[in-house]
């Protein structure tokens, strides 16, 4: 198995910077988001009156720790990545739980709780039976997230920086990525994003272009949300623009694999096999996570997008997006 360039040693491997979410995960039928005008397979932001209210709609729910760039850092750290997360939680109830979960997944976070303001986010997550999500998100004490969390030593010391789409929304979380981008360039580090979801790569498009040009050197996104950055309906010309402007891209297509380039080096990668399809939550996270895991090993683009394609394929044959099974073989597996 050929290898990329190595890398500087650092004592971290990926630093994630995202919404620290607690997930609601309930079964939901096709007319259940209908009648509560659910737009199907999206990501919304709402209100706290407004989850409270879907809230007493949902099924018989499940909470789990989530947020898009935490469930990758956790599950990086499952690989035996050295990861750590910054995000915001309050003091409450919720805030708890987000902590000891990330942190008993081997993440170091030590990003202090608020003791007011709006409580920890959550994240009811509505999956329907063909396995799709529909998620609305109350972001809470998420909005708070500013420059101000970001310390210049952890990302000195990651060899890669990981930065959530969706932090985008609000300025001061934006002002939060572009802090740590710049401190990760000036210690010669990388800086990845995920694109995190078709919507809000609609409302931010012309930033996000400019980002990626400039800024980015490790993109993810998956077929939507790279057609929709480049205001195309074909895959092809998203991936022939999108090569010409990041170093590193890994664009995933669901049931149709991934395709993993590096200026004129393309990888087109199958999809593993899955026994039976239960949930999609979490799958973009988890194949970032085993991307990125691989990249900091020094393994090549092929293997990189293997090991995202088995993580992917394992996490949706359960509920959820934390792996209730160790992921370790995964990467002897690839081996």
């Amino acid at each position: 198995m050929s290898r990329l360039p190595t890398r500087p040693e650092t004592p971290l491997d990926v630093l994630g910077i995202g919404n620290a979410i607690v997930d609601v995960l309930a079964y939901a039928e096709d007319a259940l988001l209908e009648e509560l005008g659910l737009v199907k397979g999206a990501m919304t932001l709402v209100d706290e009156e407004r989850i409270e209210a879907l809230y007493r709609r949902m099924g018989p729910a499940r909470e789990v720790s989530g947020g898009s760039c935490a469930n990758t850092v956790a599950a990086l750290a499952g690989l035996g990545g050295r990861a750590a997360f910054i995000g915001r939680v309050k003091d409450d109830e919720m805030g708890k739980v987000f902590a000891h979960d990330i942190r008993n997944a081997g993440v170091l976070f030590r990003s202090r709780p608020a003791s007011d303001g709006p409580a920890t986010a959550r994240c009811l997550v509505f999956v329907t039976p063909d396995a799709q999500r529909t998620m609305q998100t109350y972001l809470g004490a998420c909005v708070e997230l500013g420059p101000q969390d970001v310390e210049e030593e952890l990302v000195a010391a990651a060899a890669i920086t990981y930065l959530e789409g969706y932090l985008w929304d609000r300025p001061e979380a934006k002002a939060a990525c572009r802090k740590a981008a710049a401190i990760a360039h000036a210690h010669g580090r990388q800086v990845a994003l995920t694109l995190s979801d078709p919507f809000c790569v609609r409302r931010w498009r012309e930033e996000f272009r400019a980002l990626v040009e400039r800024e980015v050197d490790i993109l993810f996104a998956n077929e939507a949300e790279i057609t929709a950055l480049y205001e195309t309906t074909s895959f092809d010309e998203a991936l022939q623009q999108v090569r010409r402007e990041v170093p590193f891209a890994a664009l995933t297509r669901g049931a149709k694999g991934s395709v993993v380039v590096r200026g004129e080096e393309v990888h087109v990668i199958d999809a593993a096999p899955v026994a039976r399809l239960i949930d999609t939550t979490g799958a973009g996270d988890l194949y970032a996570a085993g991307f990125l895991r691989a990249l900091t090993l020094g393994l090549d683009l092929g293997a990189c997008g293997r090991l995202g394609s088995l993580c992917a394929a394992e996490i949706i044959q359960q509920f959820g997006a934390r792996a209730e099974r160790p992921l370790g073989p995964l990467l002897d597996r690839l081996r």
